[in-house]
């Protein structure tokens, strides 16, 4: 797989065709919306039933990419499970493989909207945010009007962002002057386009990085703003 590599705010960062984000300077390797555990919170609420297997996919995706560059944490931005119940509900195998990931690295789970208190996870710590060198890491970026909105640069996940290319919906990152979106991670999510009103609105100008075999930048334009 071939990455993207680019600046945002000082930060040196590889856009990885994962759909995961490489920060080499400090080891790090970030990931949003792994939504671990779906298929379980959904036979739980009497919604319809999918395989259940996203777990193992997505682990197995993750695993690929911490085999490949080794990082020293590993930053998940929200929605790391598909709720609290099911952080506590992961299959052994699941739970297990997870821990084994986690060993001898930092692993920090920041809450999203799914899983905004700490997590019964089998590796890692919680967080509310983190701080990379001036860049706010969360869950969803802060929109115009917010109380913060304009003062840190952000990195985030939540909306799942995705883009056509050749004819497929492929997941992408957004990035802008102030905001960096990821792509979902989690192998059974869902995507909304970037052509949405909400992440026009979010990042009016800048590039969506298609993921795939390879990554693969592509101009925003005739956003507005």
């Amino acid at each position: 797989m071939t990455g993207y590599a680019f600046d945002f705010h000082g930060l040196r960062l590889e856009a990885r065709a994962s759909g995961a984000l490489w920060w080499p300077g400090g080891g790090w390797l970030i990931v949003a919306d792994l939504h671990l555990g779906k298929s379980e919170r959904m036979a739980r609420r009497g919604g319809p039933l999918l395989p259940p297997y996203e777990g193992l996919a997505t682990l197995e995706r993750l695993a690929a990419e911490i085999a490949a560059l080794s990082p020293a944490a590993v930053i998940s931005l929200g929605d790391g499970f598909d709720d609290l119940a099911a952080a506590g509900a992961l299959d052994a195998g699941i739970a297990a493989r997870l821990a084994d990931m986690g060993r001898g690295r930092d692993w920090v789970w920041i809450g999203g909207n799914h899983d905004p208190a700490a997590p019964a996870a089998p590796c890692g710590r919680f967080a509310d945010l983190l701080m990379l060198e001036g860049v706010a890491l969360r869950h969803e970026a802060e929109p115009d009007g917010g109380p913060n909105a304009g003062q840190v640069p952000d990195i985030s996940g939540h909306f799942h962002p995705v883009v056509r290319l050749a004819g497929e919906r492929r997941r992408a990152f957004l990035l802008g002057r102030d905001r960096l979106i990821l792509p979902a991670f989690g192998a059974y999510t869902g995507g909304l386009s970037c052509d949405d009103p909400v992440l026009r609105a979010l990042v009016p100008r800048g590039l969506a990085i298609a993921c795939g075999v390879r990554a693969i930048p592509l101009p925003l334009v005739g956003r507005g703003a």
